[in-house]
């Protein structure tokens, strides 16, 4: 998240007035998100994962019980902290949010300064959480997702992608002789380049859900959820063209040092029985079809298909 934008809240209840009253007093430091139900509530989940719910339990349809249990099924929404507003006062209702996973109960009629200190202090563990896990996250010469960083992503994606039936695809890439030119020019020239090269891969990941990441080494790789081989082609061919055309100025000063990237390209619409492991490798096969095929180039390909060379 970028330091000047706001977490964000979704408040689920069947009264209007209700979220009148809290989008109203919440507005101003958060954006927020509004449901009426249930069903409401885990579309918008799907849709835009909050940083954090404000959630009624008495509701027709699905209760608020109901949403709790179904977010904690799925690895993506299962650490999303839900506050619990309701008109129940009982301690085994209380008791059976906090089980459920709930992390902190709150009854109406509410206090406009209780929500409002309540949520503060919740979006504040939100962000501590956060940055521990950035600390482990990221790799510390190129400032994008470390390996790490990249297989938690995936397996999330990966799940989500397969519940909504929406493509996934990856791109694995590796610069063309790397350990030449770290030889000719020197480990801090390498180095350089590395991080040249991961601020045109953040670039072209352009969008939220997109993450560029370090695999190790000279290794780089892409995700793009909801996005198809075309989209996925498309943002390739221009990663390859603009590391061709990097030029950088050696640290000697006797000129400028280029490279050129060669890319394996997958993707594929993922099952609920299928691991995203094969998908993986099967981009590896492309990438090392790519070295072999001459270098600088895209070979793409989906599962079960044959791969092409671009």
């Amino acid at each position: 998240m970028e330091a000047n934008e706001k977490n964000s809240v979704l408040i689920v209840d069947d009264e209007r007035s209700n979220l009148a009253v809290l989008n109203k007093l919440l507005s101003g430091e958060y954006t927020v998100l509004t449901a009426k139900s249930g069903e409401e509530a885990l579309k918008r989940v799907r849709e835009n994962l909050p940083d954090l719910m404000l959630l009624d339990i008495m509701m027709p349809g699905m209760s608020g019980f109901d949403v709790l249990t179904r977010l904690k099924e799925y690895e993506d929404t299962k650490n999303i902290p839900v506050i619990v507003i309701t008109g129940l006062d009982s301690e085994d209702d209380e008791e059976r949010g906090f089980f459920l996973g709930a992390v902190d109960y709150i009854t109406k009629p509410f206090k406009n300064a209780i929500v409002a200190a309540r949520v503060r202090t919740h979006m504040k563990i939100v962000r501590q959480m956060r940055t521990i896990e950035m600390l482990g996250l990221i790799d510390p010469l190129t400032g994008i997702s470390n390996r790490r960083g990249f297989d938690n992503r995936i397996d999330i994606d990966w799940r989500k992608c397969a519940r909504d039936r929406s493509p996934i695809s990856f791109l694995m890439m590796d610069l063309d002789k790397f350990k030449a030119y770290n030889d000719t020019y020197g480990h801090p020239q390498g180095d350089a380049l590395l991080r040249a090269v991961a601020g045109i891969f953040s670039a072209a990941a352009r969008r939220p859900s997109d993450l560029a990441a370090r695999l190790g080494g000279e290794e780089f790789g892409v995700l793009l959820p909801d996005t198809d081989a075309e989209g996925a082609l498309a943002i390739a061919e221009l990663i390859r063209s603009r590391v061709e055309a990097l030029r950088l100025p050696a640290a000697d000063g006797s000129g400028t040092t280029s490279a050129t990237i060669s890319i394996g390209l997958v993707s594929t619409v993922p099952q609920e029985n299928e691991s995203f492991r094969d998908f993986i490798s099967k981009a590896d096969e492309n990438l090392y079809t790519a070295k072999n095929s001459g270098r600088n180039r895209i070979c793409r390909g989906e599962i079960g298909i044959e791969t092409a060379a671009l």
